[in-house]
């Protein structure tokens, strides 16, 4: 997968997410570092990746040669301005967070902009994420394919212009937290109505391959999808649902823009 150090700067549930990707994938641990200034944090990284090293300074990890920030963006203030004497001429820094722009981090790291930014999504975990990726114009190609190289064993890295990556974030890096409780749910019904849970999750997990896949593939409309089953037992909520969605997810959307 590589042949550089990586450092992670936060060791929350995103970092989590792509050790554990990685893991599955194969790929050894060796050579990361995580950063944390909580405890708590740093040991649940321990017991669950022992081979990663964990510290409580931000300038450790910010030293390595691939330098990923895995905070909120509130954060990104401070920590920009801890580690921006240390990180080497020649890192890569990939930013895993929405709102703060290459442009924006470039300038609180002093005009650093070997830089990229990727908006992660948790299917990662299974190495079935989709993980779309931006890079700043200076950033050289052996730097992208480094970074590239990082994320391909996750599942899919998209490369789509930095304008685009709050839609992404919307739609892909949150979108499951939209679908999981329903799914679980059904699950948790078809038990109730017979299913064990196995046969009740390889329903559902069919049932949701077969739908996206139908959307996207079938070559119908939008109408003729949507018309494919008659029975609609939850068409009197839709409304509502859709009026949800539309109004909490535009609202969202224009504060990660803004």
């Amino acid at each position: 997968m590589r042949d550089k150090t990586i450092g992670f700067v936060g060791g929350g549930r995103v970092t989590r997410i792509l050790l554990g990707g990685w893991t599955r994938a194969g790929h050894p641990l060796a050579g990361v570092v995580v950063s944390d200034t909580d405890e708590q944090v740093l040991k649940r990284l321990r017991d669950e990746r022992p081979a990663v090293t964990t510290t409580r300074d931000n300038l450790q990890s910010a030293a390595q040669d691939v330098v990923l920030f895995a905070l909120h963006p509130p954060a990104f203030p401070q920590m920009l301005d801890e580690v921006k004497g240390s990180l080497k001429p020649d890192a890569t820094v990939v930013s895993l967070a929405p709102k703060w722009t290459m442009p924006r981090i470039g300038a609180a790291l002093g005009g650093f902009h070997r830089l990229s930014r990727v908006i992660p999504n948790a299917p990662s975990i299974v190495n079935a994420g989709y993980n779309p990726v931006s890079f700043h114009e200076s950033l050289p190609p052996d730097a992208r394919r480094e970074v590239l190289s990082l994320f391909a064993p996750l599942g899919d890295c998209p490369e789509v212009p930095e304008n685009t990556l709050e839609t992404y974030a919307v739609v892909a890096a949150m979108g499951p937290t939209y679908l999981w409780y329903q799914l679980y749910l059904l699950a948790d019904l078809a038990c109730e109505f017979g299913l064990d849970r196995d046969a009740a999750e390889a329903a559902v997990a069919a049932m949701v391959n077969g739908a996206v896949t139908t959307m996207v593939s079938s070559g119908l409309s939008r109408e003729a999808v949507l018309d494919l089953i008659p029975v609609k037992p939850l068409a009197a909520i839709e409304p509502t649902v859709v009026e949800a969605y539309a109004g909490l997810l535009r609202a969202l959307h224009q504060k990660l823009k803004g």
